[in-house]
């Protein structure tokens, strides 16, 4: 596929004050003269503030970087991710038209965004609110068919059920991710492996995780993602699955336990954790976070909490799996990445 800038462009781009101060730190990760390494999550940031990639951020981006525009160009235009033209205001759906989804139906899904929200991809509907594409293979060939919208996936769709999920993105609201049939995972579709009147959960790990955080369609503009979930009232489950306003109570986020001083013998050395450094220890200790079993503690709804107040650096311990790195530190253990911060290979964030 060709692609090329869209042919209307705004005048200028700016981060906001918040988004700024976040750019500003992951470019100060890298060492002088690799500042280019940062393009990719710079122009992420700047897509989930814009919507889109314009080419005024383009330009911002290559000199906050020292690149030479085309650079950045190259990038933006080389990765799929980034999208070059104005989606909708509320959603840009993203239909997974690849094999296992086209044989299980992904073509009535297209049909539905054809009628109700324009009759070709990367199409603005009439008021504004959405836009829609197909896009390859995203990995969830056992919930077929399945789309992404925004940060979550939606699967296990019927035209009847994804036309659902479009009305509630219409009104305002956050529909529950995940199986949309009732499923609590990617179990066969015959029956639950176990019972559902004897599982403990509301709901499987990432959908408690994208309840609890309320921010699958929302822009980073620099405001707590929870301040946004707050405004937002969940939408109602299709049944059987609980009702998202229940499920949003049993996930709701709690802070972990804090000390008010390490122990006896000092705190654990915190960057020894992949995605933390002197920066984000300090925000740790300043929580009253200063030991690898600590972390290595921390319930889902815990680590919720923790992802969204970790101001500039929200999500970081999902995405970097700090539970897991930590309950292997606190056993004794090493991962690749301790070994090679024991080594002196790993510079300071």
């Amino acid at each position: 596929m060709l692609r090329r800038l869209y042919h209307e462009q705004p005048e200028r781009f700016a981060f906001t004050p918040a988004n700024l101060e976040w750019a500003q730190t992951i470019i100060a990760k890298y060492p002088e003269g690799r500042q280019a390494s940062a393009v990719i999550p710079l122009l992420w940031r700047a897509q989930e503030q814009e919507g889109w990639v314009t080419r005024p951020a383009i330009e911002e981006i290559a000199r906050m970087l020292g690149m030479a525009y085309i650079r950045v160009l190259e990038v933006a235009t080389f990765y799929f991710m980034f999208q070059l033209q104005p989606v909708g205001s509320v959603a840009n759906i993203q239909i997974c038209g690849t094999t296992t989804c086209m044989v299980c139906g992904s073509g009535s899904l297209i049909e539905v965004c054809k009628q109700r929200i324009a009759p070709h991809p990367h199409q603005l509907s009439p008021d504004g609110k959405f836009s829609w594409e197909e896009v390859e293979c995203l990995g969830s060939c056992s919930n077929a068919p399945m789309a992404q919208i925004g940060k979550d996936y939606y699967e296990d769709l019927t035209a009847e059920s994804f036309g659902a999920i479009l009305d509630a993105l219409a009104r305002g609201e956050v529909p529950r991710p995940g199986p949309q049939n009732g499923r609590f995972a990617s179990e066969p579709l015959g029956g639950n492996i176990q019972p559902a009147g004897e599982r403990a959960e509301a709901a499987n790990a990432s959908v408690a995780l994208a309840l609890a955080l309320g921010d699958t369609v929302a822009r980073i503009t620099g405001e707590p993602i929870l301040a946004r979930a707050a405004a937002a009232a969940p939408a109602a489950a299709p049944k059987p699955a609980p009702a998202p306003a229940a499920a949003l109570a049993e996930v709701e986020p709690a802070r972990p336990a804090g000390l008010g001083a390490p122990r006896e013998g000092g705190a654990d050395d915190l960057k020894r954790i992949k995605g933390v450094g002197p920066k984000l220890e300090a925000v740790l200790h300043g929580l009253g976070y200063y030991h690898f079993d600590q972390i290595a503690a921390w319930t889902p709804a815990e680590v919720a909490w923790v992802d969204a107040n970790l101001e500039g650096f929200h999500g970081r311990v999902t995405r970097d799996d700090w539970v897991d790195q930590a309950r292997i530190l606190a056993g004794g253990g090493s991962t690749e990445f301790s070994e090679r911060v024991d080594r002196g290979e790993v510079y300071d964030e």
